[in-house]
Parts: C-alpha cells; sequence; structure tokens
C-alpha cells in the first residue's frame, strides 16, 4: 500500500483512472435518451418516465453523502472495487425490472452505487505532485465528462437498435470488467482518519462551517450543475417532439458536440496550477448562460442548439474542474469529505435542476427551460461577485 507522500501516479495510470471514471460514471446517464422508450412500455407519460432521471441523481447525491466520505477512513481502491460491485448489481436490477416501480428503486440504488468515480478523484489527487495535481484533475475529469457525454449516444443507439433494457445489461457487463481491471492495476492508499463513521460525518459541519472557499465553490457548482442537469433531462422531450421528432438514436447523437468540449478539461486543470483558478470560474458563468440564451433565440435550428451544447459543456468544464482543484488544495487529509460537501451540492443541484426542467418543460415549454436556466446562471454570477473577497481558508478539521 502507497502514502500519498512515497507513491507518484504514472501517465499510464492517470489514463486508466480517466477511462474507469467515464465508463462508470456513464451509468447514471444511459436512462436520459431511454425515457420516451420507457414510457412506452410501462403506459406512462414521459414527464412521467422521466422522474427516473430525478431518482437516479437523487440516489447519487445520496451515496456521495453517506459513502464518499469513507475514503478517508477506508483504502479508496478496496472502497472502489466493492461498490463496482454494487453498481453491477443494480444495473441487472434495471435490465430485468418488471414493474415501474422496481425500476425507480434500482435507479436509486444505481445512482448510490455509482460514486466510484468521486472516490477515483480524490485516490488521483492524493497520489499527484501538488504542481501537476491540476493536471491529473483535469485529465481524470476529462474522462468523467466524456463518459457523460458520450454514455447518451451510446444510450440512443441501443435503445433504438435493442431496446432499453439491453443498455442496462450491456453496462452491467462493462463494469464487471472494469471491476477486475480496477482491482489488479489501481493504487492503495493508506487512509488518514481514524475516528468513528459518526465523527467523520460530523466534520463534514466542520469543514462546511470553517471553510468559505467550499461553501462558495459548492454553491456555484451547485447552480451549474442544475443547469446542466436541466437541459440534459429536457432536451430528449425538446427533440423528440414537433418539429424534429427524432428516436432516441438521433438525440443520442447530441452527445457528440457537447464531448468536443470535454478535451479542453486537461487545459482548464493545467491552466488552474499556474494562475487563478477562479478566474476561469467566471468565465464558465458566462459562457453557460450564453448558451442557453442560444437555445432560446434559435429553439428550432440544430445549429444553434449544437453550438449551444459546446457552450454550456466548455462553461461547465471551467466552472468544475477550477472548483475541484481549489478544494483539493485546502486540506490534504479530508480530500474525500471536502469532496463529499462540494459534489453533494452539484449532485443536488442536479436533481432539483432536472425536477425544475421538467416542470418549466410542462407549464412553459422549451421558452421555459432556456429561462429558467439563464436564471440559474444569473444566480451563480451573484454568488460569484458576493464572494470576490474571500477568507482565508482555515487548515484544520476536526
Amino acid at each position: 500500500m502507497q502514502t500519498e507522500n512515497t507513491y507518484t501516479l504514472q501517465p499510464a495510470q492517470v489514463l486508466l483512472m480517466a477511462v474507469c471514471t467515464g465508463l462508470i460514471v456513464a451509468n447514471i446517464y444511459y436512462c436520459q435518451p431511454l425515457v420516451v422508450l420507457i414510457s412506452k412500455e410501462f403506459g406512462i407519460t414521459e414527464n412521467r418516465a422521466g422522474f427516473i432521471t430525478f431518482l437516479t441523481q437523487a440516489g447519487y447525491a445520496a451515496g456521495l453523502l453517506f459513502f464518499v466520505p469513507l475514503g478517508d477512513m477506508l483504502n479508496r481502491k478496496k472502497q472502489i472495487v466493492i461498490t463496482t460491485g454494487m453498481a453491477v448489481a443494480a444495473l441487472l436490477a434495471s435490465a430485468f425490472s418488471p414493474s415501474l416501480v422496481v425500476l425507480e428503486i434500482a435507479s436509486v440504488l444505481l445512482g448510490a452505487s455509482s460514486i466510484i468515480p468521486q472516490l477515483i478523484l480524490p485516490l488521483g489527487a492524493s497520489l499527484s505532485a501538488p504542481e501537476k495535481r491540476g493536471k491529473v484533475v483535469g485529465t481524470i475529469m476529462s474522462g468523467l465528462l466524456l463518459g457523460i457525454l458520450l454514455s447518451r449516444t451510446l444510450s440512443g443507439f441501443i435503445g433504438a437498435w435493442l431496446g432499453w433494457r439491453y443498455m442496462f445489461g450491456i453496462a452491467a457487463v462493462i463494469s464487471s470488467i472494469l471491476l477486475i481491471v480496477m482491482h489488479l492495476n489501481f493504487p492503495g492508499n493508506k487512509p488518514n482518519f481514524t475516528g468513528t463513521y459518526s465523527s467523520l460525518m460530523r466534520s463534514l459541519l466542520t469543514l462546511i462551517k470553517d471553510q468559505p472557499l467550499l461553501r462558495e465553490a459548492a454553491a456555484i457548482n451547485a447552480l451549474a450543475f442544475a443547469t446542466f442537469g436541466m437541459f440534459w433531462t429536457t432536451m430528449v422531450l425538446h427533440f423528440s417532439g414537433k418539429p424534429f421528432n427524432y428516436n432516441s438514436n438521433t438525440i443520442g447523437l447530441f452527445g457528440l458536440a457537447a464531448a468536443a468540449g470535454a478535451l479542453f478539461a486537461p487545459l482548464v486543470g493545467g491552466s488552474a496550477d499556474k494562475r487563478n483558478p477562479r478566474i476561469a470560474i467566471g468565465y464558465g458563468i458566462v459562457i453557460m448562460f450564453l448558451g442557453y440564451l442560444l437555445f432560446y433565440i434559435l429553439p428550432t435550428s440544430v445549429t444553434g442548439i449544437v453550438i449551444g451544447i459546446v457552450l454550456i459543456d466548455l462553461g461547465m468544464q471551467c466552472v468544475h474542474v477550477s472548483n475541484q482543484g481549489r478544494i483539493y488544495a485546502l486540506l490534504p487529509q479530508a480530500r474525500n469529505r471536502l469532496n463529499t460537501v462540494y459534489m453533494t451540492a452539484s449532485f443536488i443541484g442536479t436533481s432539483l435542476g432536472s425536477a425544475l426542467g421538467l416542470w418549466a418543460w410542462g407549464q412553459f415549454g422549451w421558452a421555459g427551460v432556456c429561462i429558467a436556466g439563464m436564471l440559474l446562471m444569473l444566480a451563480a454570477l451573484g454568488v460569484y461577485a458576493a464572494t470576490y473577497k474571500k477568507k482565508k481558508p482555515v487548515l484544520r478539521v476536526a
């Protein structure tokens, strides 16, 4: 077992972490292009079927809160392998679900057990040199973002040709292979926390109280993730209706547009190693606002929407990668707990953004979704401006 001070990640290991992160995080997003197919099989409305995406994100947020902190007191490699096994079981339950209720329960469990990327990221940060940490985090994040975005393309194709159940079955096979690969190739780490689980969870409150930078990053990221989740939940409804009438196969292709922006994540992380990452966060918020503005102005233009997708994805990376690098630099011994607070807030934002998007769609259509997205980004800009003068971070944790 290697410690943070004696082990240095090799480039091949960083690349492997990025690949595993992308393939596992995809489990959370396969359901989004399949909403229409699921609604038809169970005889429910598309809005009702879209609730599965909310449940998956909510389960992910719960997993972040209750499971990710354990990485500070357990060997992260063992935790990653065990949690991946749980994800395989949840995927199989989804693939063979006999009813909507079973699928909804499996979706919550799938979200809760797909937190492996949030264990891999702190592991990568802990085993990388400080001057390369931003680049390492950015590289792993590029894998995560590509997984999020390309999962929709793959899911759309599989759903159109084989049906939605096959997608979850194929994902179970992929995750089983990854379990073996990670067990054989991932380095271990020496945990830093020696207290009980209850004291571990109480220390989250101490971090929130003592770390103003963490509060700022979590609030901005929650709003950005809400905007991001809102789009990818409602775009399926937008493109499946008039004037597009696209099937899941075609809808999934739009993930390719966003994947182009994911390639910039290592560059964003490398830039954060050399200059103030907060500048990139401000740019990212503005870029995401412009993406939604373009959606509003050109609601029926495929070209306009594709450009908007690239903008919101690029902006999301500027915000997320830069924020993540900032919080990992605060307290090395509490990286999993810092990540827990930060990512739990982020995915609560995603869940609420998905729910808000479905409501806005039901009430006001695509225009309502676009206006809601712009308002969220204006709120993020307000938080960014209000926290311009930050207090010095506290370098201790209970």
